[in-house]
């Protein structure tokens, strides 16, 4: 009878023990690993700033467009591309080009181009080129003559006039427009135009010189000799014929009739 009082009760701190030793081995589990620190982030390198812009180059601009051939190489052989270059990039210069195509210099007259002189060349490039930057809007209110780099305004006039948006160009001698825009930032505009614009001072027919005055010894020389000329000679015998004139009819029929009275004595 004492022997199963007893038996519940051991049982109990069996499961007691076992129960805490269970907790003491879960307690001593294995340590949980470092935290690992994962290293500072590198800044990426600085994205590479655009290049700045290459310096400004006629002619290039001109080979990019095409079709301005003939206008390159006439810069290049009078170095009015080297005196661009100049003007655009080494100083604060603005400049706009009104730039004929291959097709206008293609309608000059046979020959003409190469009758030019090299200063006459250089004229006619610079006549091409006024010293500002002109946007379409600007051509609206420009006063005529427009100055261009070609100078004299009585031998190289250039009339510029607007009617909506066409821009209307004369040079006295060529009338022709602006057909488009080849380039345009700021400081450089590039127009193509119809027509080669020719001034006056290269392209107007020349006039003949005209002829010298005589000298005053020259024509003291002519008038001496005039007053010297011989006077007509009356042959001798010859009576002279007088011109008189008729009176009327009844002084004629008074000397017939005395002319007759006469022959009876």
């Amino acid at each position: 009878m004492m022997k199963q009082q007893y038996q519940p009760l051991f049982s109990l701190t069996l499961l007691v023990i076992f129960l805490s030793h269970c907790t003491k081995t879960l307690g001593q589990g294995p340590a949980a690993a470092p935290a690992t620190t994962s290293p500072a982030a590198v800044p990426a390198p600085p994205a590479d700033a655009p290049a700045p812009p290459g310096p400004t180059n006629v002619t290039k601009i001109l080979e990019k467009a095409g079709g301005f051939n003939i206008l390159i190489r006439l810069l290049k052989s009078t170095q009015i591309d080297s005196q661009l270059y100049s003007q655009l990039n080494n100083s604060n210069s603005e400049l706009t080009l009104l730039a004929p195509p291959d097709s206008a210099f293609s309608n000059l007259k046979t020959g003409s181009l190469n009758s030019l002189t090299d200063s006459q060349k250089v004229q006619l490039l610079q006549y091409h080129l006024i010293p500002d930057f002109l946007t379409t809007q600007n051509f609206q209110t420009l006063s005529n003559p427009v100055n261009t780099q070609a100078g004299d305004g009585f031998e190289y006039p250039l009339n510029i006039t607007t009617s909506g948006n066409a821009v209307n160009i004369s040079t006295g001698l060529v009338n022709t427009s602006i057909s488009g825009t080849v380039y345009s930032d700021g400081q450089l505009a590039i127009y193509q135009v119809n027509s080669v614009l020719q001034p006056y001072g290269i392209f107007a027919p020349k006039t003949p010189p005209p002829s010298p005055a005589p000298s005053p010894a020259e024509e003291k020389r002519k008038k001496k000799s005039s007053s010297h000329e011989p006077v007509a000679e009356v042959k001798s015998g010859a009576v002279p014929t007088l011109n008189i004139p008729k009176i009327n009819g009844i002084v004629s029929i008074g000397v017939a009739l005395a002319a007759a009275a006469i022959s009876f004595l």
